[in-house]
């Protein structure tokens, strides 16, 4: 593993600005079945696969989302992950830190065809959600992995944060300490420091 860096504890201590996201490179899960996967994510959603890695012990492949941006699936050799099988936005009846992806798509139009798609590919999918600023359907794939697309009626990335809009996009009237700090001051008051997972272990 290459060398890592400590974290800070304060905000503002790398004396520099925000890292510049560019999206997410790929979200990385796993499948017992990424035959099927591939079925359905290339097949029944559309989405191209556009690079594949493999080793003795897994299959890595990758799924365009947009540009530079994609969902990954590993299958590892002799290993039964098992299923998540957690309906999207319902508390879990076990131990998880995962509760569904969202896909984008431009409005509620691009929303509909989906809908008639994955109804044709006998897919079960719910009709669309309206949740004030974004709108969804949601269906689930083979892996029982809860899936949602959604599209922004008011896009929050496009538009600087005004954290005292408690109409609209800051609707939580009891917010965490962290999102109290923000709307007065602009800034946090500390930070967490975290540690790796194994640090003998390669990333795959």
């Amino acid at each position: 593993m290459a060398d890592t860096i400590g974290g800070y504890a304060n905000e503002g201590a790398c004396g520099d600005e925000p890292p510049r996201w560019r999206g997410i490179n790929h979200l990385a899960l796993v499948t017992n079945d990424l035959d099927a996967t591939v079925r359905f994510y290339h097949g029944v959603l559309g989405m191209r696969v556009v690079a594949t890695i493999a080793t003795a012990t897994m299959k890595h492949y990758f799924f365009e989302l947009g540009p530079a941006s994609t969902i990954a699936f590993f299958e590892w050799t002799g290993t039964d992950v098992g299923t998540i099988e957690k309906p999207a936005g319902v508390p879990p009846r076990q131990p998880t830190q995962f509760d569904h992806v969202s896909f984008n798509l431009a409005d509620v139009d691009a929303l509909e065809r989906l809908r008639d798609r994955l109804a044709e590919y006998a897919c079960e999918v719910t009709g669309v959600v309206d949740h004030g600023f974004v709108r969804s359907i949601y269906f689930t794939d083979p892996n029982g992995i809860s899936l949602e697309a959604s599209c922004w009626v008011h896009d929050p990335t496009a538009r600087p944060a005004d954290y005292t809009d408690l109409d609209g996009l800051f609707g939580d009237p009891e917010p965490v300490d962290a999102l109290r700090e923000l709307r007065s001051s602009g800034e946090l008051s500390w930070t967490p420091s975290t540690t790796l997972i194994d640090e003998g272990a390669d990333p795959a």
